[in-house]
């Protein structure tokens, strides 16, 4: 009996902002699907409009998979993941042991295809689309939570925007110019 899929169909269960109060929960399995979609746009955007050479597909499967670990470990909230240096570096000891647990989940044949995927190449030019793309879905929660009211979102918003915009990178840009406007639009309205 192989387990990898009934591991990965529980990241429904993990839910996101745990320190927040939020006015609609969001689990990992929403926020990765969310990230591959925003990962695959920056990549687009890089390739077509700026002439790079991203490896889409790469970029796309490592954002699919990049909350993996959280299936054994939980979402750690930003502030405890990144207190000191020590500890982040012991909790990405922690994920890196959740995701080899996860793969040996894995038919042996299979491993070769997926198990790549699983741990990024954080060195990877891809991999820094997808870590974009993490911050833009973080973005894109405290503009949903701002328009509901929620004003615990903030200083999130402030400090995610800086973030992103520290990044300097054109496809980020582009995307914020051409359609971080629509997110504040009621359906009828699009």
């Amino acid at each position: 009996m192989e387990k990898f899929y009934a591991y990965l169909d529980r990241m429904k269960f993990i839910r996101r902002w745990q320190l927040m109060r939020s006015t609609r929960d969001e689990n990992i399995m929403e926020h990765s699907h969310q990230v591959a979609l925003l990962t695959h746009a920056l990549c687009a955007i890089e390739n077509e409009v700026f002439g790079g050479s991203v490896n889409v597909e790469r970029a796309v499967l490592y954002a699919l998979y990049h909350e993996v670990s959280e299936v054994v470990t939980g979402d750690m909230p930003t502030p405890v993941k990144y207190f000191n240096m020590q500890l982040h570096g012991e909790y990405a000891k922690v994920e890196q042991l959740a995701v080899d647990k996860i793969a040996a989940t894995l038919p042996k044949e299979l491993r070769p295809a997926i198990y790549p995927y699983l741990q990024a190449d954080k060195t990877s030019r891809e991999y820094a689309f997808v870590k974009a793309a993490d911050k833009l879905s973080a973005y894109l929660k405290c503009l949903e939570e701002l328009r509901s009211g929620n004003s615990e979102f903030v200083q999130a918003e402030k400090s995610i925007k800086a973030a992103l915009s520290e990044k300097r990178m054109p496809a980020v840009d582009y995307f914020f110019e051409h359609f971080i406007p629509a997110f504040s639009l009621t359906l009828d309205e699009m």
